[in-house]
């Protein structure tokens, strides 16, 4: 199928494209890797009056640490985690994570803060996010809004960004050397969208967790933090104890959905599988 027609715009500067956004209001659509974009117009779920190409707008092309924070500009390519974008943690993460988005060829063009703003329940960089406490950064003529992951996700394909707002960049922790980190996956073949997936962060001091952070991603409408999960390994010796005990806990704590992919059942033994296996993988 082709999309239906639509009125297409390549501005050159942010100010241009937010006073486009502004006057297109709902009938507006962004793109720039338009990797998940482009299909859902060509089999006619999405259907923009209006389509504005960012990647004319060289402002939104960086990525760069500045204090404890990793700044991941809106037209940073998935390809460019294939390396660690930073030192440390938070870069070790990002670079193991890549490797389970999509496809090569899409990463070539695909982008970060693209599918953050899509909010697919089975994206990487949307737990990824979550689970790290990132901050969205949303523009629009009105003014600059800093949003906290936990709030701008809303639902499957659905998140706070009003229709006159952009997200121009996302913002990473920067973790430290006491944190360790842990991702697993589960698709049925390399590539395809996950049916269950978890990333953990832990910050340990001696052996023991002082800190810990768990996401589950996949099985419900929106990524997750799993406070059972974390609170089950604070203050505690790393031990395969501890870790089934977390595991335990963020499979009982998860609402799995059930589609066709799996049932929630299924999934809700997946989330202990993926998430015993992350904890192990940042133990380790």
């Amino acid at each position: 199928m082709k999309p239906a027609p639509f009125r297409y715009d390549a501005p050159a500067t942010l100010d241009e494209t937010l006073s486009l956004l502004a006057e297109a209001g709902e009938h507006g659509k962004l793109i720039a890797g338009g990797q998940s974009l482009v299909p859902m117009m060509n089999f006619r779920l999405a259907r923009p009056g209006r389509l504005f190409d960012l990647n004319g707008v060289a402002e939104l092309d960086f990525m760069r640490v500045e204090g404890a924070r990793l700044r991941i500009g809106a037209l940073t390519r998935h390809a460019a985690f294939h390396r660690p974008p930073c030192e440390g943690p938070t870069g070790a993460l990002l670079a193991e994570v890549v490797r389970h988005v999509a496809h090569y060829p899409i990463r070539q063009r695909g982008t970060f803060a693209g599918s953050i703003a899509h909010a697919d329940p089975a994206s990487e960089w949307c737990l990824v996010a979550a689970t790290l406490d990132a901050e969205i950064v949303a523009r629009s003529r009105a003014g600059e809004r800093v949003i906290a992951a936990r709030d701008f996700f809303v639902a499957s394909l659905a998140t706070a960004l009003r229709p006159d707002e952009l997200v121009t960049e996302v913002r990473l922790p920067v973790l430290g050397a006491r944190w360790r980190t842990g991702f697993c996956e589960f698709a049925r073949r390399a590539g395809d969208f996950a049916i269950a997936m978890s990333a953990v962060a832990l910050r340990l001091d001696a052996g023991i967790v002082r800190e810990a952070r768990v996401g589950v991603g996949g099985v419900e409408d929106r990524p997750s933090r799993q406070p059972a999960a974390e609170q089950a390994l604070a203050g505690r010796p790393v031990s395969p104890a501890a870790l089934a005990e977390a595991a335990d806990a963020a499979a009982r704590e998860v609402k799995p959905m059930t589609d066709l992919h799996a049932d929630a059942a299924y999934r809700r033994h997946l989330v202990r599988t993926t998430t015993r296996r992350a904890l192990e993988r940042a133990a380790a």
